[in-house]
């Protein structure tokens, strides 16, 4: 029986050297960080904080539309608030919202949550049954 035992074991801790390899090179991969590349895409929010008719909401959303980078544009008049998104590697938000309060002479600020709302994360996952589950795992402070 001991003599089984010690040719298993061998066996056993090579095949479990492996699989614990393989699991912390599974691990690097997954979390690695990875640098903006072609198909990255980042949403950014503009607040206008003069008045808008729906054809200067119009003007807007044409003029975002216009700049290099940018492939999706929402502008919503009535709230004054513009949404697009744009690749990182063509584009800065900062310098698109800028230049957007130049061009159309608008007073235009970006949008960039605080540090709490930050915290809250997803609003989605607040909901969502497994946002309750993780919510009972992660400790809040």
């Amino acid at each position: 029986m001991i003599r089984k035992a010690l040719k298993i074991l061998p066996w056993a801790g090579g095949i479990l050297a492996c699989l614990v390899l393989v699991l912390l090179v599974h691990i690097y991969l997954v979390t690695r960080p990875k640098p903006a590349d072609a198909h990255t895409r980042i949403m950014a929010r503009m607040d206008i904080q003069q008045s808008l008719t729906a054809q200067e909401g119009e003007q807007v959303q044409a003029w975002l539309y216009a700049q290099p980078g940018v492939d999706h544009v929402l502008v919503n008049a009535g709230t004054r608030i513009a949404i697009f998104t744009y690749s990182p590697l063509l584009a800065d938000a900062n310098d698109i919202i800028s230049r957007c309060g130049q061009s159309l002479h608008y007073t235009a600020t970006r949008f960039v949550p605080s540090a709490a709302d930050m915290q809250k994360g997803c609003p989605a996952m607040a909901q969502s049954f497994t946002g309750k589950i993780m919510n009972l795992f992660i400790s809040k402070k």
